[in-house]
């Protein structure tokens, strides 16, 4: 029993044949962390998400807990119904922790130290040795596997080889790409989940998305899920968390 329903909260369940939203508060753990203590806390803002109809909830535990601690994995997945998404390098470390809370999912994502935020995809393709057991035992533990890539062929033929369900796509590139390069980025993304989906892998997409931005995305039919985090922190400064969630959960399904 999570604590929403201990307190006889009622807890929707994702609704099946929509474009799933899921939210990142990593970067609610970040203002937390800036100057320690307890607020604002990450299991407040997991609540609000629940509330406001997102779909599951995304962390990323990274080497060096600059946002969200290992503390918080345990209470975020009691907080709320919502499955949990852990977005995790592939380390030793990080597979037993993973193995050890059990989320929902784990999205399998390139890490450097010294990066503000993910750069880039995970080169699956190059690192399929190091990648195959780690897939292997999350799978075997009842972890669905996301592979967070860059959308190319090769990328999507390597997911396939190492048995992962779930390919997340980094829409970095689409994001920032001037006026001239959107079409070519939107058609590369579209191409891709169709690919993947052809496949047998469901399509995820993520990364740099905006109310301004999203709705391109959204309309690719192929997609299952969104993943969006610092721009709806972002916003809730200004609007409050629950608000710039919504907004985003009717400007995809507008996209739909």
């Amino acid at each position: 029993m999570t604590l929403r329903q201990a307190r006889g909260e009622r807890v929707d369940a994702p609704k099946p044949g929509r474009l799933r939203l899921g939210v990142n508060i990593d970067h609610v753990a970040t203002i937390r962390n800036a100057r320690g203590g307890a607020h604002p806390d990450p299991v407040r803002a997991a609540e609000v998400v629940a509330r406001a109809g997102g779909d599951g909830l995304t962390v990323h535990l990274r080497e060096d807990r600059r946002h969200i601690r290992d503390e918080d994995l345990e209470r975020i997945q009691a907080a709320t119904g919502l499955p949990l998404n852990l977005e995790m390098a592939a380390t030793d470390e990080m597979l037993e922790i993973a193995l050890r809370h059990r989320p929902h999912a784990a999205c399998i994502v390139p890490e450097r130290r010294e990066e503000r935020t993910t750069e880039g995809g995970l080169d699956a393709a190059g690192q399929h040795n190091r990648l195959a057991p780690i897939v292997a035992r999350l799978s075997d533990a009842g972890i669905r596997v996301s592979l967070f890539i860059t959308p190319e062929p090769r990328q999507i033929e390597a997911a396939m080889k190492l048995g992962a369900p779930v390919v997340e796509f980094h829409t970095g590139e689409y994001a920032h790409a001037g006026d001239a390069e959107v079409a070519a980025e939107l058609t590369r993304i579209a191409d891709m989940a169709a690919l993947a989906v052809k496949n047998g892998i469901e399509p995820h997409a993520g990364h740099g998305l905006t109310y301004e931005n999203v709705q391109p995305i959204a309309a690719i039919p192929q997609l299952a899920e969104l993943n969006i985090g610092h721009y709806l922190i972002g916003e809730a400064i200004f609007c409050g968390l629950e608000a710039s969630v919504r907004k985003m959960r009717t400007l995809m399904d507008e996209a739909r």
